[in-house]
């Protein structure tokens, strides 16, 4: 096999990647030409510019060392973030007796992040588009940095409107974040290592909802002296601010949009592609006439509505059955997440062996519905440690699915741009966390929390079912079949588009 043959056969064998090219990487190789049948038993092309007429010649790619600086900065950003979400839920009875204010009110200063979510995310996913991903990730740090300097002057019981606004304009940073961790990963890292360095900017979200539950309950103690506690909530709001400052001046200093020479192949084809060869609107309207896509955003909708729901809820639930135990509440969070994390990467590895997209994720949806099961049934035994390991447990089926759900859209969507396919997934779910966390708050209120648990499993059942309806139509899997039955057939020719594998002779290191 020549230099060149073996080059392509590690650029078809890397497109399986979670964090797939970019639409304008897609664009460069011909592929929002391509018109795929895609029959159970026949994969064909009609008007594929991915042929052997018109190969891209090699250019040159590297991999720079600062591309690591990139992806932790933007993971500490997300980071910040999404503890400042949790930092009154999880504390939730003392925020309500500081402020005077009912279970409503405070529900609302989490679930602002999914209502602010659904009318910005289409826009911001045009900015990305079409401003470039460091105007992004700068715009989205201000907001971060200027709501965390607000909540700061809120420490005083007759201060909760303008805890709300702080923490509006915190929630409007979020939506600059959760579609960033693809881009950045397809702009800067090379084939072999796109998915690892999605991964972690999606977990740097995920552990700052970690030390959401853990660290809130540390820093403001339930104390009666409202002057006191006013002391520990001053603290608290400082140290967000502080560390939002501190990064926003290093995205400013430091984030870049791309490298000067890029990572891969469809990279550098990429920057010659004009923008205007691309219609987001009629991306959106493609997807949303996509019935299995849209299976999926209802049933990843409900699913991750749950999640936050509990997230929201938490501190209820379990001071309701433990009084006292504000720490434990977080540290119960904190396990769901952390098993969430090692699910997540469970998951992954699996499907990258195996491709069983629709049967991991029904699998895991059915698993959750049992745990979600087992814990309503045993959150109220008087046992904080079953608490722990039934949280644990739910957490490791519910917060994996996480990204089972984003992997499985990017099947069934290919080749629409991965950021507005999770957009809309992430949409559906921000509008059922909104519904299912206050009609489980009002649930509990009334009925107490084994009600309220059991309304959420009865949406997992729906979810459960309408997964298994789901048409496992994998595009992606077989446009790659077809691209390497392609690069097979055509005899004689040099297969120079396809060269992406890290450490060739066409990439440095730097």
């Amino acid at each position: 096999m020549s230099v060149q043959d073996e080059f392509s056969h590690k650029w078809m064998d890397g497109k399986d990647d979670f964090c797939s090219p970019t639409r304008k990487e897609r664009a460069s190789l011909g592929e929002y030409d391509q018109r795929l049948s895609l029959d159970e038993g026949s994969v064909t092309s009609e008007t594929s510019v991915l042929d052997t007429e018109q190969l891209f010649p090699l250019m040159e790619t590297k991999l720079y060392k600062r591309r690591w600086v990139m992806l932790f900065l933007f993971s500490v950003y997300s980071m910040s973030n999404a503890f400042m979400w949790l930092q009154y839920g999880i504390i939730s009875n003392i925020f309500m007796r500081f402020y005077s204010i009912d279970t409503m009110a405070i529900d609302w200063l989490s679930m602002i992040y999914f209502l602010t979510y659904i009318p910005l995310i289409l826009p911001v996913m045009w900015l990305l588009d079409n401003r470039g991903l460091r105007d992004v990730v700068v715009v989205g740090s201000a907001f971060n940095c200027i709501g965390a300097w607000i909540k700061t002057s809120t420490a005083h019981p007759d201060m909760f409107a303008m805890t709300f606004f702080g923490q509006f304009v915190c929630s409007v940073a979020t939506v600059y974040i959760l579609g960033i961790p693809s881009r950045l990963a397809s702009l800067w890292f090379g084939q072999q290592e796109v998915s690892t360095a999605c991964s972690i900017g999606v977990l740097g979200n995920q552990m700052g909802i970690a030390i959401g539950f853990l660290i809130p309950p540390i820093l403001v103690p339930n104390v009666d002296d409202v002057n006191e506690l006013a002391y520990h909530i001053r603290i608290m709001f400082y140290i967000s601010a502080g560390v939002a400052t501190l990064i926003f001046i290093l995205v400013i200093i430091v984030f870049q949009e791309k490298p000067e020479i890029p990572p891969t192949q469809a990279q550098a084809q990429a920057r010659s592609i004009p923008p205007d060869q691309y219609s987001y609107m009629a991306s959106i309207l493609r997807l949303l006439r996509n019935k299995p896509f849209m299976l999926l955003v209802v049933s990843y909708g409900l699913n991750v509505g749950c999640f936050y729901a509990v997230s929201t809820l938490l501190n209820r639930m379990i001071i309701e059955h433990y009084p006292g135990e504000e720490v434990n509440a977080g540290r119960i969070g904190l396990t769901i997440v952390i098993a969430g994390m090692v699910g997540s990467l469970i998951c992954g590895i699996w499907l990258d062996k195996t491709k069983t997209y629709k049967q991991t994720t029904l699998i895991v949806y059915i698993l959750t519905l049992i745990a979600m099961l087992v814990y309503a049934f045993t959150l109220n035994l008087g046992h904080l440690w079953v608490v722990f390991v039934t949280a644990g447990l739910l957490g490791l089926f519910m917060t994996g699915y996480l990204p089972l759900g984003f992997e499985f859209a990017v099947e069934l969507t290919y080749p629409e741009s991965e950021g507005t396919s999770s957009g809309l997934l992430n949409c559906s779910a921000q509008i059922f966390g909104i519904i299912f966390t206050i009609s489980q708050g009002k649930i509990i209120d009334k009925w107490g929390t084994l009600a309220g648990n059991i309304f959420l499993c009865i949406f997992l059942l729906i979810g459960t079912v309408i997964t298994g309806f789901i048409k496992s139509d994998l595009r992606r899997q077989k446009a790659n079949l077809q691209a390497e039955v392609q690069t097979v057939s055509s005899t004689g020719s040099v297969q120079d588009y396809g060269a992406t594998a890290s450490g060739g002779p066409w990439q440095r290191q730097s």
